[in-house]
């Protein structure tokens, strides 16, 4: 009778050493370039998706690339979240009194609180960079090194953005996992001060055919510095959620690509102009793609004598080919003095 019992032993103990030897199935992927940091697979989809958004708004208004991911990622669940689904708000901004786009109701701190509604994700982006960037109590957090997520993440805690009290911990936790902080690195220490470093190179592919590639200068690792960049701001201006400047005495166009770090094809691009254009003292130069409509209550335009539809679509932003078919105009046709352009929605048929 005890070879059964010895045969039973044995055969519980084989079963044990093979579950010990088998590998765990992991959801976890891992971050280009590092063999420890695992990232789940729902943060990995929000990083590709967001990151050059994220860059961009960065380099726009200097809120750090680490924290608009980590609050996007915390505030939407990686965009999985109701509200970030049925209104495209991944930063939980409330409607405050200054709102006066779309709103959504939804149970947060209070029961029934309004919250921002927008129409396309990204315009939910520009809006969490302008809420901070004109913010009275967010104005210190540009004082802070762009580099130091700590410091911005502890200081949108200090300023009440979220009533959470682990809210700066728990954005922290988000960039060292994910390990955002890279995207912050368009930024170098020089001086004691944050400088921004030239973005890279698009493909070739996407450049246009016949764009001449950016001078060797404008493209090495020199960098502008930060400080610089913000002295600018007054010059800078913004128009239907897009930057852009007025061309003054002196400026050309390689002293425009070198301050702001624009590549050669994108003036021309977003300014609908020949690539081979001159800026002029007065023009009006988006450095920022145009959209296609006014913002809200730039309903309609009544056109001066001599302008034109072109000078229409600069003034508000908008792609000319856009403007041209809200108004059911062929492209070369030119408004009259004292006609209706509609600037947000199609004009009607016969109207």
């Amino acid at each position: 009778m005890r070879i059964p019992f010895i045969f039973l032993l044995v055969a519980l103990l084989f079963l044990l050493s093979c579950r010990a030897a088998r590998q765990p199935v992991s959801s976890h992927v891992v971050v280009s370039g590092t063999s420890h940091a695992p990232v789940t697979a729902p943060a990995a989809a929000y990083i590709q998706s967001y990151k050059d958004l994220a860059i961009n708004e960065m380099k726009r208004t200097g809120v750090p690339a680490s924290i608009t991911l980590a609050q996007g990622m915390l505030e939407s669940d990686y965009g999985r979240s109701t509200l970030a689904r049925t209104a495209n708000n991944h930063f939980g901004i409330k409607c405050h009194n200054d709102w006066k786009g779309q709103s959504v109701r939804q149970h947060d701190d209070r029961r029934n609180e309004c919250f921002r509604k927008y129409q396309k994700i990204e315009d939910s982006f520009y809006d969490h960079s302008d809420f901070l960037r004109s913010g009275s109590r967010y104005s210190f957090l540009f004082e802070l090194n762009p580099l130091d997520y700590k410091a911005w993440a502890h200081g949108l805690k200090k300023a009440g953005y979220a009533t959470n009290p682990d809210y700066a911990h728990l954005l922290i936790r988000k960039i060292e996992e994910n390990k955002l902080h890279v995207y912050d690195e368009m930024y170098t220490a020089s001086a004691g001060r944050a400088r921004i470093k030239a973005p890279p190179r698009e493909p070739a592919s996407s450049v246009p055919a016949g764009t001449a590639e950016k001078p060797a200068a404008a493209t090495t690792d020199e960098t502008v510095t930060f400080a610089a960049v913000l002295a600018r701001v007054p010059a800078i201006k913004e128009k239907n959620k897009i930057q852009y400047i007025i061309v003054a005495e002196g400026d050309t166009r390689e002293k425009l690509e070198n301050e702001f770090q624009l590549l050669r094809w994108e003036l021309p691009r977003y300014n609908e102009l020949k690539e081979d254009f001159v800026p002029f003292p007065g023009q009006i130069l988006y450095l920022q793609p145009k959209r296609d409509k006014a913002e809200a209550g730039n309903d309609f335009h009544t056109a001066a004598e001599g302008e034109t539809m072109y000078s229409i679509s600069q003034q508000y932003g908008i792609r000319l080919g856009d403007l041209l078919e809200m108004n059911r105009m062929a492209p070369g046709t030119e408004p009259t003095a004292g006609q209706k352009i509609w600037l947000r929605s199609m004009k009607p048929a016969g109207g």
